[in-house]
């Protein structure tokens, strides 16, 4: 890999990271776009691998606020959407799959700014977890549809509980790309190189914390959820 692909990766991997790190959530998104522009053989395997790194750091860290039955409920739904996800990879053409993502991500959020507030019952986390399962194995950005469902809490326990979540959820979808082949040498290998990338990213994640307060935890959360849907679009649209 050459040095500007490399410090490209770098730079998105910090930023992805402390977003995440602040938020709970969003690396995917902000990151899966911006890596399909430099470097989009190494996707989605990456992204999910950074994810579990990152989404370890938080949990430990906020493991005071965790909401464990809600996760539980959520993990219940995203380890079948894993599985989905990962053979979705292998049998669906990834333009369609992608448009199918950006066009739920955006109808989401759409709905979730003109007040949609789904309350976090037992069936909606399940199925929320189960679209964030398909989502996150075959794209990488299986951010929105927990966004969507937690939106509104208090942000340490965002961040623990959708960290937790995601900790578990990357893994199987770490797993089930490596079952169907999703996984090269080539990504473990760059992601090796770039720990110290998220590392920093989680450093910085700690002076946004004190910034964040529950209404603009919603609205980034919100925001960027959009951002990626409509970046994804764009990048169908224009073929890149």
């Amino acid at each position: 890999m050459d040095p500007w692909t490399f410090g490209c990766l770098v730079a998105i991997v910090v930023v992805a990271s402390s977003l995440q790190g602040s938020i709970g959530f969003g690396a995917g998104m902000v990151a899966a776009p911006a890596i399909a522009l430099v470097a989009p053989e190494l996707l989605p395997a990456l992204v999910v691998m950074f994810a579990c790194l990152l989404t370890l750091m938080v949990t430990i860290r906020e493991r005071a606020h965790l909401d464990l039955a809600g996760a539980g409920w959520a993990l219940l739904g995203r380890l079948p959407g894993s599985v989905i996800g990962a053979f979705m990879v292998v049998v669906l053409p990834v333009t369609a799959l992608s448009w199918v993502v950006a066009v739920s991500v955006l109808a989401g959020t759409g709905s979730a700014f003109l007040g949609w507030r789904p309350a976090p019952t037992r069936g909606v986390l399940v199925t929320a977890g189960a679209l964030s399962g398909i989502m996150g194995t075959s794209t990488s950005v299986g951010g929105a549809p927990m966004a969507i469902v937690w939106q509104g809490q208090e942000p340490a326990r965002t961040r623990g509980t959708m960290s937790a979540f995601f900790l578990v959820g990357s893994i199987v979808s770490v797993v089930m790309l490596a079952l169907v082949g999703a996984v090269t040498w080539y990504a473990v290998h760059v992601f090796l190189g770039l720990i110290p990338a998220v590392a920093v990213g989680f450093l910085l994640s700690r002076r946004l914390n004190h910034w964040m307060n529950t209404e603009r935890l919603r609205v980034c959360g919100l925001i960027l959820a959009t951002g990626g849907g409509v970046l994804l679009a764009i990048r169908l649209l224009v073929g890149i």
